[in-house]
């Protein structure tokens, strides 16, 4: 049903005659009756019926009435919510890969507007955008490679977050390595290769660059935490790709790739139409740099 037709005669109720609503709403009668009538057709019962010179609601029209206080009610919160210069308030569900949570997320969760929260769920971005895609979430923060982009589906827009370099980890006692990034990863071509066990992207890179270099990587050992990596590493499993800002652990070292520098990129994922709602604009606005 129509909302401004219910408003005009939840305005009817109130005020009696079709001249007072046009008086108060500044529209015709004409436009009053029109109006009424159309809204009797959708609603396939007479809501009005004639009181000597005037007109009355019939017990219909009153039940009608009373169902668009209701309806107005809703219909105005609504308005609010999705109104993007209204106070920021509601639920932002958000699935995003564990350092966007813990370097990019939880740092900005403390200035969010107390009538707005978030419910965080960690995941690498294949599944992040599966659930944005199906509208299980409202955000996905995720990553991709300058070596391995992933495309971008139209039906999403994307935010740039940061960007950061990554390096060759090793053992400490490994010998020196220097060059291009594919000079520095072919004096390991005979280790064995340790990559993400969730998502494929570091492992396109690594493979990127091997074939640079002219081998294929040998990868033996899968695994999701960048600690357990390391940890790996320190333990003679392989070496591996890693950012070169993480926290280095004893026994690991780092060979910095240039030529091309492999690059991490983080971005937020919204469906496109939502950046509309007031608390994931506030949100956005927190997360984006500068």
């Amino acid at each position: 049903m129509d909302v401004r037709r219910l408003e005009l005669l939840l305005a009817l109720s109130r005020l009696g005659s079709m001249h007072a609503v046009s008086e108060t709403l500044g529209v015709t009668t004409s436009t009053v009756s029109q109006q009424i009538a159309a809204l009797a057709k959708e609603a396939g019962l007479p809501l009005i019926e004639p009181d000597g010179r005037r007109v009355r609601l019939t017990p219909a029209g009153r039940r009608l009435a009373g169902h668009a206080v209701d309806i107005l009610a809703a219909h105005e919160a609504a308005r609010a919510d999705l109104d993007p210069s209204a106070e920021p308030a509601g639920t932002v569900r958000i699935a995003a890969f564990h350092t966007a949570i813990r370097d990019t997320l939880l740092p900005v969760v403390p200035r969010l507007p107390p009538a707005v929260r978030v419910e965080i769920q960690e995941q690498e971005p294949p599944d992040a955008i599966a659930l944005l895609e199906r509208d299980e979430v409202d955000l996905a923060l995720t990553y991709d490679y300058n070596l391995a982009p992933a495309p971008l589906d139209p039906a999403l827009h994307a935010t740039p977050l940061w960007e950061n370099s990554w390096s060759l980890a090793v053992p400490s006692r490994s010998r020196r390595s220097s060059g291009t990034a594919g000079e520095v990863v072919a004096a390991f071509a005979d280790h064995d290769w340790i990559v993400n066990s969730r998502h494929t992207a570091d492992e396109q890179v690594l493979r990127t660059l091997g074939a640079l270099a002219g081998f294929e990587p040998r990868v033996t050992q899968r695994a999701d935490s960048l600690q357990l990596v390391q940890e790996m590493i320190s333990a003679g499993l392989g070496v591996a790709l890693m950012p070169a800002a993480y926290p280095k652990t004893t026994g690991i070292s780092l060979r910095r790739l240039r030529n091309p520098e492999p690059r991490m990129r983080a971005v937020a994922l919204t469906r496109r139409g939502r950046t509309g709602w007031a608390p994931l604009t506030f949100l956005l606005g927190l997360l984006a740099p500068g």
